[in-house]
């Protein structure tokens, strides 16, 4: 059996082909195409002419994509939505939409309805969900949107009436796309509303990105089980990808996190990601990224469901050096895929990072020739280093040295010393990393949710959180047998009134062929 990864990234497209053991058999880089799907075929067309390749050997296929943050933060091919917010008589104070940049609201048109239902935080109900109510709803929205998005007031708490709700619209738009916020974010009304609008903006874009991968796969004659990247470092089915369009954002740094983790055989590190306009720093916990705790804005929206603990710093292979006044400046400006044009060592006017590298000494690449570069390199490379030596201290939870990981395009262009690490390492095939993160494998299951201690024991609440991680990981596409609890934390919540847990549930477990 033979697993097929591609990570689709802003610069270059990374393709990879890993056997049963998870050995990389080979890899292809080529740069990303403007319709994308060009620069996937061409992946799969260099790796049918591959003596050693056989396609019909590839059972898995796996994609990472950057299409779902594209349409974003560009505002294009996004879903007409409409809004559900279960909270009347309260709830009414901060309406939907709420510190929304203004150009993207007006990308979803959006229709939106207040209605009575909602929680208070023990699982009491705020009122009861009136059927008149949603009838209006259905008129109001019936040839005007293109997905639906429905938020309960502390529906992570009990979801039952964002079921209900779910169930009763689906009996009139049997065809639309609706997603359920209980299902996409935790705690925390605006937050989580915000993430659910936009897994549901993004249902075309994901639906195009799910059928094309099948179309390129099939034309190369490719019958494979197809999964996708999530931005927890592991995978999921292209049917649930179409449903949760939202877990795709920020999958890329993640799978390189996954991907430096397994070529280093390091499971605790920081990962330094150096592509050719940006440098990601996450860090690996146990083989997975961590997660961050804070909320975090996407396009311009604050959301609060998972996303990986990253600090992006513009510095890359195609980061721009130029001088201002005596000192130099590097970044953040970069040429991108068009190094190869535009970088004095091929030919061009423009000063890089790859230039610079190649004129110390630290990077080689056949063809460069850096007889025309005057800048006085030995003093602009320190500031490289400097740059992502403070970056990676950012990351770190204590001044004690940790391994460092360079992966990605660029990782040549750091020295194999480094302040802050104990030990830097640069793995073999660390240029696709997060093609490599991408095959690997894993599904996950993910549970944040609030109980009373009223009505249920610590235990029992612990137990229920782990079964419905482990459903979740079985629905994504994961061995039930196989599937193991990764992480498990509960905080007691002071600020409120009673006995109330939260918990947090990961599970995750290898693929079910």
């Amino acid at each position: 059996m033979i697993r097929l990864g591609i990570d689709v990234g802003g610069t270059n497209t990374d393709g990879v082909l890993m056997d049963e053991s998870y050995r990389v058999i080979t890899s292809m880089k080529t740069p990303t195409t403007d319709d994308v799907f060009t620069g996937i075929q061409t992946i799969i067309q260099q790796f049918a002419s591959h003596p050693a390749v056989n396609l019909e050997d590839i059972q898995v296929a796996t994609l990472g994509t950057t299409h779902c943050t594209n349409a974003i933060v560009e505002r294009k091919q996004l879903n007409r939505v409409g809004v559900i917010r279960l909270s009347l008589p309260s709830g009414t104070t901060i309406p939907p939409f709420l510190g929304w940049p203004n150009d993207l609201v007006e990308a979803l048109q959006p229709e939106i309805a207040l209605i009575h239902g909602g929680y208070e935080y023990n699982g009491e109900p705020i009122s009861h969900i009136r059927h008149e109510e949603l009838d209006h709803v259905i008129e109001q929205m019936r040839g005007k949107v293109e997905s639906i998005a429905v938020c309960g007031v502390f529906s992570p708490v009990l979801q039952d009436q964002e079921k209900y709700v779910v169930e009763y619209l689906q009996r009139a738009f049997p065809n639309m796309p609706i997603s359920m916020s209980s299902e996409i974010g935790s705690v925390g009304l605006i937050e989580r509303e915000n993430a659910t609008i936009l897994n549901a903006a993004l249902m075309t874009t994901i639906r195009q990105v799910s059928q094309g991968f099948r179309r390129a796969l099939k034309e190369a004659g490719i019958e494979a089980a197809i999964y996708l990247g999530q931005n927890d470092g592991t995978l999921m089915t292209g049917d649930y990808a179409e449903q949760y369009p939202i877990f795709t954002i920020a999958c890329g740094p993640t799978n390189s996190i996954r991907g430096a983790a397994h070529l280093s055989n390091v499971d605790n590190a920081i990962v330094v990601d150096i592509g050719g306009t940006t440098t990601d720093i996450g860090v690996l916990v146990n083989s997975f990224p961590r997660q961050t705790s804070l909320a975090v804005e996407v396009g311009g929206v604050r959301t609060n469901y998972r996303m990986p603990d990253i600090y992006a710093i513009g510095f890359g292979g195609g980061t721009c050096v130029t001088q201002q006044n005596e000192s130099w400046k590097v970044g953040p400006e970069s040429v991108g895929y068009c190094l190869m044009q535009e970088a004095i060592s091929f030919g061009g006017e423009t000063l890089t990072a790859t230039d610079v590298a190649l004129a110390v000494g630290e990077l080689e690449i056949e063809g460069a020739d850096c007889s025309r570069i005057t800048e006085p390199v030995h003093d602009i490379y320190p500031l490289f280093t400097q740059l992502v030596a403070e970056a990676v201290d950012r990351m770190k939870t204590s001044a004690t040295p940790i391994p460092v990981i360079l992966v990605g395009g660029g990782a040549a262009l750091m020295p194999t010393v480094l302040e802050g690490a104990s030990e830097v390492i640069r793995p073999a095939h660390a240029s696709v990393a997060n093609a490599v993160g991408a095959a690997l494998g894993d599904i996950s299951g993910t549970v944040e949710k609030v109980y009373a201690l009223e009505n249920i024991t610590h235990e029992d609440a612990l137990q229920q959180a782990k079964e419905e991680a482990i459903e979740q990981a079985v629905e994504a596409g994961a061995e039930r047998s196989k599937i193991e609890v990764i992480e498990l934390e509960d905080y007691p919540l002071a600020y409120m009134p009673g006995n109330a847990i939260l918990v947090k549930v990961k599970v995750a477990g290898p693929l079910a062929l």
